[in-house]
């Protein structure tokens, strides 16, 4: 955001009419198209047939609930859900809290129970849709001379963001008694029950199954599950509702089944955070009756119409192999998934998921989301977006308090942000927080970020304004000043080394950015800048050798992490200016260390943008193969925080939003040149289209742009990419 010749678009639109106007051109969006449908259908992953691979579960997520859900799907995975936190049991730290899986289910056959004789199990094969996020699994399940087929739907709700819901179809090969029950599980989460119930309170009729708030380890937050049960059959037997017992609350059917038919359970649950509702068990009932009484169907088609229309913001690809395609679709629809105007708490790196073999950086909300999925989101689900934002406007009190803690002024967002309270959340003895500055710049960049996008003047005063003014009056109290200019001393860039060390060139390039940011929002608004945030912006030091910018002072290709091309940041995604010859420079210099990086988290997968500007669309063709195709492998294609080869001491944990984020902004705003500032959209194309080897357009039909729908055409060897409103 270096070009300031236009003011941004004044709107005293509230954010209400902004989704109206976007809502009212999605008529105008779907009609259009170039040689192919505008909205043609994703790329869904293969089929994953059989079981027992040590893979990662599939995810399935709307923003706000996130399911790993097992290959056979009726025994309890896990949940995450946004705002729902707890003590780590050894970290002592505030930390996502897995809480009681609102889907699990158990049959019997002939007198056996699935969950007893899980041998007897047979996985079919597990089938992900994309285009509407419905998961589908088939198993068999062989008791005796009986055989149970059984076939299971699960999703996650976007329309209805607290409901998830869940289909068991079963047929039998003979006459058999059968049983089965829906399942609220709490055996694999900490904490307690609070209190449950059956009854709805002051009503004669129940209004759902049954209901459970549960508080977490520590009492740090609550939530509330409500559930409900339906057996889809004219003859359909009583449900069971037993007390709750060993942490799990269930409905039970049971009667005598026939082959050649199909019989159909479908559950529902509706699970709130204390982040949400004081009293998170009564709002779950208040939705999950609700969900009944629109009924399954129409939940499930009110999901597939949000899918449609996010997909409408497809990124096509031209040139590449069908495989490029599927994980650029597999890329957008996880990075969708995992966020929702809904979230009160974020997001974390990996979303909302977790698995039993790492730490998943304790649900944290990191630098990583401000840097690499604010500016996606902001083109394709800008209320997302804004929402993700939101976490940080709610919190600067704590991030006061963490800058008057090292004796500053100003805002400090914490390094590891606890998704409910927001302070610093770091593990002991917090060696990560005491030099990582670059946080802050990295938050009040992307709200600077988000404000050129959406032109949107309210957003500027009322959210941007504030933490562009708090991190600016931060920097004042964090440089010192030299002969050199203004230098940031005993910091920490984005390789997490042993020691600190003075003059990150990352950490001073934001700064920079930021103050100028903070200058114009400043201007546009009527306030008065501080003098100093422009002399600081001037003069910060930015470590040089041989015309090419350097990670920081005293910089040794041969030291631990050296690496790690963090000066290539200030070219894409910061646009730092610089010259020709200092960008050709840095770009030469860190390009030939790729050998010593690539396949680490987060940055890998800029290496193609940062080759294509080096005009080598061959070495492009390969590092974005080598730095993000890799990472993405294994069931349903969940990119992984570690390349595997690479690094296969490391869990594989996924999906990783770092790399994903990274990905997805190489292809709207790397390789197309684009660089948004508080100009006119029409200058934001400001170099030279140049493409990977083999790849011809880049094309979208919808970004959202200044609250109007956009298309971006890119197409290698043009002057500029085309940016153009419809």
């Amino acid at each position: 955001m270096v070009s300031r010749k236009k003011p941004i678009i004044s709107s005293k639109r509230k954010h209400r009419d902004a989704a109206q106007a976007r809502n009212k051109n999605k008529t105008v969006v779907a009609a259009l198209g170039r040689g192919s449908a505008p909205v043609a259908r994703p790329i869904s992953p293969p089929s994953e047939k059989g079981g027992g691979r040590n893979q990662l579960p599939a995810y399935l997520s709307n923003g706000v609930i996130g399911l790993r859900v097992r290959e056979m799907p009726l025994a309890a995975g896990l949940m995450l859900l946004s705002g729902f936190t707890g003590e780590h049991p050894a970290r002592r730290i505030e930390a996502a809290a897995v809480a009681p899986y609102p889907i699990a289910a158990d049959i019997r056959v002939a007198g056996v129970w699935l969950s007893d004789a899980p041998h007897r199990v047979t996985t079919v094969d597990q089938t992900y849709d994309f285009s509407s996020g419905e998961l589908t699994s088939r198993f068999h399940f062989t008791a005796g001379e009986s055989t149970a087929r059984v076939e299971v739907l699960t999703l996650c709700s976007r329309a209805d963001p607290t409901i998830v819901a869940q289909e068991i179809v079963v047929e039998v090969d003979r006459a058999v008694d059968f049983a089965l029950r829906c399942l609220v599980d709490g055996r694999d989460s900490e904490g307690q029950v609070l209190r449950y119930f059956r009854e709805t309170p002051g009503e004669a009729e129940p209004a759902c199954d049954g209901a459970v708030l549960w508080e977490s380890a520590g009492g740090v937050s609550t939530c509330g599950i409500a559930y409900a049960t339906e057996w889809l059959d004219d003859n359909a037997p009583q449900p069971d509702r037993p007390p709750l017992a060993a942490r799990v609350l269930r409905s039970g059917y049971e009667t005598h089944i026939h082959p050649g038919r199909r019989y159909r359970v479908r559950q529902m649950a509706s699970i709130v955070s204390s982040a949400m509702h004081s009293q998170p068990d009564l709002a779950a009932v208040r939705q999950i009756a609700l969900a009944k009484k629109k009924g399954f169907d129409a939940i499930r088609h009110s999901n597939k119409a949000q899918w449609d229309d996010l997909w409408k913001g497809r990124i096509r690809l031209d040139g590449p192999s069908r495989h490029w395609q599927a994980i650029t679709d597999a890329s957008f629809f996880y990075l969708m998934s995992s966020t929702h105007v809904a979230s009160p708490a974020s997001t974390s790196i990996f979303g909302l998921a977790t698995w039993h073999d790492y730490h998943y950086y304790y649900g944290h909300v990191m630098w990583d989301i401000e840097t690499f999925v604010v500016p996606v989101l902001s083109l394709l689900q800008p209320d997302a977006a804004e929402s993700i934002l939101d976490y940080r406007s709610r919190n600067l009190a704590s991030a006061g308090s963490n800058a008057r803690l090292r004796g500053r002024r100003g805002l400090q967002f914490p390094w590891e942000s606890g998704p409910s309270s927001g302070q610093e959340a770091a593990p002991l003895p917090g060696s990560a927080a005491w030099h990582e500055d670059h946080i802050s710049l990295d938050v009040a960049r992307a709200f600077a970020f988000h404000a050129s996008i959406t032109g949107d003047l309210e957003f500027l005063r009322a959210k941007a304004w504030p933490v562009l003014s708090g991190v600016a009056k931060w920097i004042t109290s964090r440089v010192t000043p030299s002969q050199r200019g203004y230098e940031i001393k005993s910091a920490m860039g984005i390789a997490e080394r042993e020691s600190e060390c003075d003059n990150s060139a990352f950490t001073n390039m934001s700064a920079a950015i930021v103050l100028r940011d903070a200058i114009w929002a400043a201007k546009k608004l009527g306030h008065e800048a501080d003098r100093d945030w422009s002399l600081i912006a001037e003069h910060l030091v930015i470590p040089m050798r041989n015309q090419a910018i350097i990670s920081h002072d005293g910089y040794r290709v041969s030291e631990s992490k050296g690496a790690t091309p963090d000066p290539l940041m200030g070219i894409f995604p910061l646009g730092f200016a610089m010259t020709k010859e200092v960008e050709a420079a840095t770009l030469k210099q860190y390009l030939r260390l790729r050998k010593g990086y690539i396949g680490s988290p987060m940055l890998s997968a800029l290496y193609g943008v940062w080759a294509a500007y080096a005009a080598d669309r061959a070495l492009s063709a390969r590092l974005l193969e080598d730095g993000y195709g890799r990472f993405c492998v294994g069931r349903f294609l969940q990119a992984l925080e570690y390349r595997h080869d690479v690094f296969p001491e490391q869990p594989r944990a996924g999906p990783f939003f770092a790399n994903i984020g990274g990905f997805l902004s190489s292809l709207l705003l790397g390789f197309p040149g684009i660089r948004p500032g508080m100009d006119d959209p029409s200058s934001w194309p400001r170099r030279r289209v140049v493409l990977p080897e083999g790849w011809n357009v880049i094309e979208v039909d919808r970004l959202w742009v200044r609250n109007r729908p956009f298309r971006l055409l890119a197409r290698h060897g043009a002057e500029r990419a085309e940016l153009t409103p419809l």
